[in-house]
């Protein structure tokens, strides 16, 4: 065998590995999955449709979910690509001591876009601008 031909069977030996190993990955990624789907969980489907489990189906593969209040859907089971988590909102107009500005949804000092800052760190309006 000549050396073209060794290295074109070991970068093919190579992409093999990666295949099997990129299967057993997605593989144990499914299953943890499966195992997070209960009914009550939130989830979103493959095609962005967020739900709440109602009951799940096990030898056809369907899941019920709640999509609206009294609106259920069947669907695949395979569809649903994570179980989401639930977080917590701002609610407070202060957090840890620093207000919030709730129109945009940014704190207080900082800059608006495409709004002049001092090296000082002064966002205020100076005599003179604009």
């Amino acid at each position: 065998m000549d050396l073209m031909t060794l290295v074109m069977l070991a970068v093919l030996a190579v992409l093999v590995f990666f295949m099997f190993r990129n299967g057993r990955k997605r593989k144990a990624d499914q299953e943890k999955l499966q195992s997070t789907m209960v009914s009550g969980a939130d989830v979103m489907t493959n095609f962005g449709l967020y739900g709440t489990i109602v009951s799940i189906d096990e030898e056809e593969n369907k899941v019920a979910l709640e999509i609206a209040p009294g609106t259920i859907v069947n669907i695949h089971r395979q569809t649903i690509a994570r179980v989401v988590e639930p977080t917590e909102a701002l609610v407070a107009d202060e957090v840890d001591g620093v207000e919030l500005n709730q129109d945009h949804a940014t704190l207080l000092g900082e800059p608006e876009f495409g709004q002049r800052v001092d090296n000082d760190g002064d966002t205020e309006p100076k005599k003179g601008d604009a």
